[in-house]
């Protein structure tokens, strides 16, 4: 793959996204992608291909870097930035070599995974970056000569669009793939089209696999206090940039700093404070060829006293973050968007943004499981790109409660008395708890030991058995303790610690001892924890 190349491939990139910008642009779901993805992605690499046409190299690193650093200028929305950055990094790799042979082409697409995926502050599953890994992954140690390598990196790609909705919520409710991903396919197809002489077969798709849209993604009516704020940045120290990106991170979401291997850097976030993203600029370095456009949200629906809408769209939704995949899935059961955490890790802003944000509604009801899932909704609450909506976040400290919620929701309901029933709910469900210890300390009623069964109601640890070879016999302790104070309905979710038969002994021991209770099991999932019980 020579200089001719890399400019055959930039000409080519131009008219395959001619042909798709349409098609792709009609797939955008915010705030996952670009009010214009495919315009975007055209638009980049219309102007790297004008600059690298205009130079005469002898080389296919030089005419790479000549096309990275085309692209960073010409830069527009989150996916234009990225893949300049895929450039930059195939670039970068490259350095001055006359020509790439196939594990040299491999490289570069590693060099490139990770140059776009360090310029995003929060990368995201499902989105362009997905694809581009899956990409990178299938040619990394790859022996074969330079089409091998390209029709690899193109069927990976290709086989992990189709994937994209299943770990976004946002795409599978609207049943596509994500626009930035598709881009990557299209550009990836036009590497091989070059290497090979031969254009790949038609028959990419822009719809989820076996995922038929539950609504038609809303369509952009009405700005908002919310902005595309874009800039190129000169004289910034590179030691600067996790400040900058930090600072842009507090603002907004979609935000991404990308260098072009020249010393200038293309600046890209979506916030509600295009003054405060710009000063953020002024304070690395020096800002320019600035660039502002409003972002769009559907129209907002007003509710009237009798507690009907007057708008197409749903004037209010109920979501829920979580940990563990099992209780993800239950609520999903029940339509309500959520959000599963992995344990011991924080929801990024994005994350946050993205499931608030597909609902639509003009008021969200956010269920968090447990306190610092709450700490995190509580922060993105008042978040500028969320200026539009009413955010309210019923307080909870575990997942029953959060299940308890979920069961009076009601949304027939005005919408205020809606949320007064769930929080009531969340707040009357005592919790208890069963976990293995992982480190000795002091507590109210002794010493714990790495190991021990701890049983904790309200917070409060009340039992500890040393070791954890029966965890059943704890278990119906703590429950039992709990329904010394009351208690109609016990809900239980079982980790994935639990004994197999953690349910069905439990079960018969309340119909022997309080036939009174009902009790219903979950599988949760979860890790850190046994055993989570509610009694409502």
């Amino acid at each position: 793959m020579d200089a001719a190349a890399v400019t055959a491939w930039a000409a080519a990139c131009v008219r395959i996204l001619e042909d798709l910008r349409d098609e792709i642009d009609g797939i955008n779901v915010y705030p996952v992608a670009d009010s214009d993805t495919g315009s975007n992605l055209l638009h980049t690499l219309s102007g790297a291909h004008a600059e690298l046409a205009a130079t005469e190299l002898a080389g296919a690193g030089p005419a790479l870097g000549v096309l990275a650093r085309g692209a960073v200028r010409a830069a527009r929305g989150n996916s234009g930035v990225i893949i300049s950055q895929v450039l930059r990094g195939l670039a970068d790799s490259a350095g001055d070599r006359a020509e790439l042979d196939g594990p040299a082409l491999a490289a570069a697409l590693l060099r490139a995974d990770r140059a776009a995926a360090e310029a995003v502050a929060h990368p995201m599953p499902g989105t362009m970056l997905t694809v581009l890994h899956a990409a990178a992954a299938a040619v990394d140690g790859h022996t074969g000569d330079v089409p091998e390598v390209a029709r690899a990196a193109a069927s990976a790609a290709a086989a992990a669009l189709p994937e994209t909705p299943w770990q976004l919520p946002v795409l599978a409710a609207a049943g596509v793939v994500d626009a930035g991903a598709r881009g990557v396919v299209a550009v990836l197809d036009a590497l091989v089209a070059v290497v090979t002489g031969h254009p790949v077969e038609s028959g990419r798709t822009t719809a989820a696999a076996g995922c038929a849209p539950r609504q038609a993604p809303p369509a952009p009516s009405r700005p908002v206090d919310a902005w595309e704020v874009m800039y190129l940045l000169d004289g910034v120290a590179e030691d600067a940039l996790p400040a900058l990106r930090a600072a842009l991170s507090d603002l907004g979401d979609s935000v991404t700093v990308a260098g072009d291997g020249a010393g200038s850097h293309a600046v890209h976030v979506h916030c509600g404070d295009i003054g405060a993203a710009i000063e953020a600029g002024l304070v690395a370095g020096r800002p320019h060829r600035i660039r502002v456009e409003p972002l769009f949200s559907p129209p907002l629906v007003e509710e009237t006293t009798a507690g009907a809408s007057r708008a197409s769209r749903a004037s209010r939704a109920v979501v829920a973050v979580v940990r563990g995949t099992g209780l993800a899935e239950l609520i999903r059961a029940e339509d309500v968007p959520v959000l599963a955490v992995p344990a011991g890790a924080a929801p990024s802003i994005e994350e946050l943004l993205g499931l608030i944000g597909e609902t639509g509604a003009a008021h969200v009801t956010v269920l968090p499981g447990d306190a610092e899932l709450t700490e995190a909704a509580d922060r993105i609450a008042d978040h500028p790109v969320l200026a539009d909506r009413d955010v309210v976040v019923v307080p909870c400290v575990s997942p029953v409660q959060v299940l308890a919620a979920l069961a009076v929701h009601d949304a027939t309901r005005r919408t205020s008395d809606d949320v007064v029933a769930m929080a009531e709910a969340a707040a009357a469900t005592r919790r208890g708890e069963l976990r293995i210890a992982s480190g000795e300390a002091i507590t109210w009623v002794g010493r714990v030991h790495a190991g021990d069964v701890v049983g904790l109601v309200d917070g409060e640890v009340v039992l500890i058995e040393p070791g954890h070879a029966d965890l059943l016999g704890p278990a119906t302790a703590v429950l039992n303790r709990m329904l010394d104070l009351g208690g109609e309905l016990v809900t239980v979710l079982v980790g994935a610690a639990a004994p197999a038969d953690t349910a069905d002994v439990l079960a018969e021991r309340l119909r022997a001892e309080r036939p009174e209770v009902e009790l219903v099991c979950y599988p949760s999932g979860q890790a850190d924890t046994v055993l989570l019980i509610g009694v409502e």
